[in-house]
């Protein structure tokens, strides 16, 4: 965990982010632990979370790895309180955690594998966005930061259940954004097109996605960086987004443009 030059932008705030044992969410507490946040690392891996937050103390930062299933009221609630118990407020947050469900075209999708992804990847980010919103409103104060995808911005042939619940983050993030923008809470998303984690790696093992068909309409021609998404987080939580919210913050190596 290198530390950058120059004023941190998260110093003295404290960062909620589920999903954070790996991939993007790894990539989004380290960065945000270099920037000065104290960070809970959340997620269904209790073991992951832990690591990434011992990463984080082994280069002087401050961290809480905790286990949370966000398709879980009872857990969500558990969670942000634990955060906000440990550290006394809730700056900012990055709602991440996700599935991938198996690829299957609309007519062939089990209704178990549909519930699920929906549950997890949809249910998910509003429970954890109104237990964030509680201890955020009664400050007046904070930045919300959603994970969507470019599936959430187009088709995503073989995925649709993925697909759905991505529009809906979308949907949730611009509803919560018009309804808190005047009680001092932003909240935005970010729509990541592919990248390397483990997750899409393992859905390129199973043939899933074709890395040669996905990279070959990127303009730019390869897979995003777990860090590259993670800076866009960064912004987006930060007071350098101070004027932002309710937007999609599209970080797809230029494949929706074309």
């Amino acid at each position: 965990m290198s530390r950058r030059p120059g004023a941190r932008q998260l110093e003295g705030s404290v960062s909620l982010i589920t999903g954070g044992g790996a991939g993007i969410g790894r990539a989004t507490a380290l960065l945000f632990a270099e920037e000065g946040a104290a960070v809970v690392v959340a997620d269904r891996d209790a073991v992951a979370a832990l690591d990434v937050a011992d990463e984080i103390a082994a280069e002087g930062g401050t961290a809480l790895g905790l286990h949370v299933d966000v398709a879980d009221e009872q857990s969500v609630r558990d969670l942000v309180d634990a955060a906000v118990a440990r550290f006394g407020k809730l700056d900012s947050a990055f709602n991440n955690a996700g599935i991938a469900p198996p690829g299957a075209a609309v007519q062939d999708i089990n209704a178990e594998d549909w519930d699920l992804v929906q549950r997890v990847n949809l249910r998910g980010v509003w429970l954890c966005l109104t237990y964030e919103l509680k201890h955020m409103l009664a400050r007046g104060t904070g930045s919300i930061v959603n994970s969507a995808s470019v599936a959430g911005l187009v088709g995503n042939p073989g995925s649709a259940g993925y697909s759905a619940a991505k529009h809906g983050v979308i949907g949730l993030t611009r509803t919560a954004a018009a309804e808190h923008g005047r009680h001092g809470v932003r909240i935005n998303a970010i729509a990541p097109g592919l990248t390397g984690t483990e997750m899409v790696r393992r859905l390129m093992a199973e043939g899933v996605i074709d890395p040669e068909t996905a990279t070959a309409r990127m303009p730019l021609g390869r897979l995003a960086e777990p860090r590259e998404i993670a800076e866009a987080a960064l912004w987006l939580a930060s007071p350098r987004s101070s004027f932002v919210t309710g937007s999609v913050l599209t970080v797809d190596g230029g494949e929706t443009a074309v």
